[in-house]
């Protein structure tokens, strides 16, 4: 009889270890998804085609642009930056996009406590100098920069999600 206990709880041990599995599988795929449908509203915005994400513009360095190797912690900063700047613009087209930023902000935080290693929410960033001085000079062009080298980033990221990341 005590073995009977024992054999069934490890008969099902294999399939407890692999339920545990299958939700962090279901938010990396969510992530890649989400970042599938940012990258394809950006590519919804038509002005935005205009410009290379290598483009540089006077004004415009703060904006992040292609990195290399990106561990989860930097992805967020980097999500960080654009979102702060993507609300600071008053184009309704980026609005959306905006908050789903907002929401592959939140996916990256469970990816990494999945991994167990969670990062400090970046919660105030400090205001970008010059960004309100260049939104006065030249609002269409940061937009579509900023959307140009976001879009870039997504796509590296989206790479790097399909090999293991670090914190």
């Amino acid at each position: 009889m005590r073995c009977g206990f024992l054999c069934r709880f490890l008969w099902l041990w294999p399939y407890l270890f692999y339920a545990d599995a299958a939700p962090i599988q279901k938010v990396q795929d969510d992530t890649k998804t989400l970042i599938k449908t940012i990258v394809t509203r950006i590519n919804d915005i038509a002005h935005t085609r205009s410009v290379s994400s290598k483009q540089r513009v006077t004004g415009l360095d703060f904006i992040p642009g292609l990195q290399p190797v990106l561990s989860l912690s930097k992805m967020d900063q980097t999500l960080a930056i654009y979102q702060q700047i993507l609300t600071s613009l008053p184009s309704g087209n980026v609005l959306q996009i905006s908050n789903d930023l907002e929401n592959l902000r939140d996916l990256l935080h469970l990816l990494a406590s999945s991994n167990s290693c969670p990062f400090p929410r970046t919660r105030s960033l400090k205001t970008l100098e010059g960004l309100d001085d260049v939104l006065e000079a030249s609002l269409y062009s940061t937009e579509v920069v900023v959307l140009s080298r976001l879009q870039g980033s997504l796509q590296d990221m989206l790479q790097q999600l399909d090999f293991s990341t670090g914190c």
